[in-house]
């Protein structure tokens, strides 16, 4: 077998078949469809028709800075026309019943990262109302920090975060954070969420618990829970690369001067703990039990429906309490203050999810369940497995992950069970985990915040720095390649 040092060195004559495996990656399919239905679509009209709608989607949904069109749109239809297709094709085959069960495991995923997603901003949303975010830029302007130590500080926090908190909920996270400080300053909020976006999705490539792709590596017995950590050094020089090019198109200027006080309202610290609690059992049930993470995030939202129960019995007392304690200091700001306050509401939290993400989710999902069905996934497999060293079928996939979630590329690869060597296992995780950063689409955290900061991180404005991530990401492997050479 060629070393992995010799194929590298093999690369330019390998450029072409790269662009042509580039095209077929949009046929990577959903989380449920493991394998192919009954019939093979690839080479019939069906199937190239369908993919031609998933191309058309795609285009349109890159053009949104363009055409101010929501992203959801243009997948929702492509779903829709594409399961329609695949149900005709299996009803003229008189198997009606195989493409409504297909269909409906496909729905299940998605069921399950709506729920999970929906609960996650949901507390976001919780924070920021609590005025979580607004004392936590208040705190940071007061410290005086610029703009590049901000750059440096939310990166470095989603980093290390993620390794042990979900990556999307992290990116929410810092995100949420970022467009408080430097609200109104596009440029560096834009290059913040692309490097939180990268720092994320490195952060939970090294951690079994940092990524659902490392979680499933691990349960399904490729590597023990030590190894994982051996990726620790290929995922910091994943996130340092890219972050230190942006680091010199940053203007080294301060926040605007924050002259309002900032108080949290009450209840504010309970919530973060809960919030905390929730991505725990999250984990817990995920990693223990075997359960959906979805699960331990629903409990962990009726646990703050029951909190948002208590605040709204316990406020008339409260507010009495408090009038009276700033009544006897003779502060009467804080006094006027409390006339404005107004019970916590959950179901208004809820309300103002970000549902275009959620229902572009849907229709991503839905789009590559139809085409995985129809049997791209295995003729994708068998030619990178099937005829490449594991080395650049494990670097291809990774770049994969770019245009598909990389969650149905790690089943992929897991459902074949290639014989690979634990160094070439761990380069799928590292590349699978880091490969979703090269464009906005790729990975959850990345869609999650081109809702939460829409009309500033766009795609064509992750795109500018694909270079810059793309640079990064072939350091982080030939990082691997170098210092985990005995494991190959």
């Amino acid at each position: 077998m060629t070393s992995p040092l010799n194929a590298l060195r093999q690369a330019p004559y390998r450029l072409g078949a790269f662009l042509f495996l580039g095209f077929c990656c949009l046929a990577i399919p959903s989380l449920a469809m493991a394998s192919a239905g009954p019939l093979d679509l690839t080479g019939s009209g069906v199937g190239v028709i369908s993919v031609a709608l998933f191309v058309l989607a795609y285009a349109l949904v890159m053009s949104e800075e363009l055409l101010h069109m929501r992203k959801s749109k243009p997948v929702l239809v492509a779903a829709g026309l594409i399961w329609a297709l695949v149900a005709w094709a299996y009803t003229s085959a008189g198997l009606p019943q195989q493409a409504e069960t297909a269909f409906r495991e496909t729905l299940l995923e998605y069921t399950e990262l709506l729920l999970f997603l929906l609960v996650a901003m949901t507390y976001i949303n919780a924070l920021e109302e609590r005025r979580v975010f607004d004392a936590l830029r208040a705190w940071l302007v007061r410290k005086g920090f610029s703009y590049r130590s901000l750059f440096w500080i939310t990166g470095c926090l989603a980093f290390w975060i993620s390794a042990i908190a979900n990556n999307m909920t992290t990116a929410m996270l810092m995100c949420a954070v970022v467009l408080k400080v430097a609200e109104g300053d596009d440029h560096f909020i834009r290059l913040c969420c692309i490097n939180v976006v990268v720092a994320s999705n490195a952060g939970g490539a090294f951690s079994p618990f940092g990524d659902i792709t490392t979680l499933m590596v691990w349960q399904a017995g490729q590597l023990p829970f030590g190894a994982f950590f051996q990726l620790l050094a290929p995922s910091l020089v994943n996130f340092l690369v890219p972050a230190l090019v942006m680091n010199f198109f940053i203007r080294n200027r301060k926040p605007p001067t924050l002259t309002e006080e900032v108080w949290l309202k009450r209840g504010a610290r309970r919530i973060i703990l809960l919030f905390l609690l929730t991505v725990a059992i999250s984990v817990l049930c995920h990693s223990v039990l075997g359960l959906p993470p979805a699960m331990g995030m629903m409990f962990g939202l009726g646990l703050l429906q029951f909190f948002g129960y208590f605040l709204r019995r316990s406020l008339p007392r409260s507010l009495d309490r408090k009038r009276t304690r700033y009544a006897q200091r003779g502060d009467w700001k804080k006094l006027e203050q409390l006339g404005s306050v107004v019970p916590f509401d959950i179901f208004s939290r809820i309300a103002r999810a970000e549902w275009d993400t959620l229902l572009f989710f849907y229709g991503v999902v839905m789009c590559v369940g139809g085409l995985g069905f129809m049997g791209y996934l295995a003729l994708l497999s068998e030619t990178l497995y099937g005829g490449w060293n594991p080395l650049w079928a494990n670097i291809v996939l990774g770049i994969v992950s770019a245009v598909v979630d990389n969650i149905p590329v790690m089943f992929a690869v897991l459902s074949m069970a290639p014989d690979m060597s634990e160094g070439h296992w761990l380069l799928i995780t590292l590349t699978a985990g880091v490969g979703g950063s090269l464009l906005s689409m790729g990975s959850a955290a990345g869609v999650a915040l081109m809702g939460q900061a829409r009309g500033i991180y766009t795609f064509a404005g992750h795109l500018r720095w694909a270079p810059a991530i793309a640079l990064g990401y072939a350091a982080s492997v030939a990082t691997h390649l170098m210092i985990n050479h005995s494991l190959f």
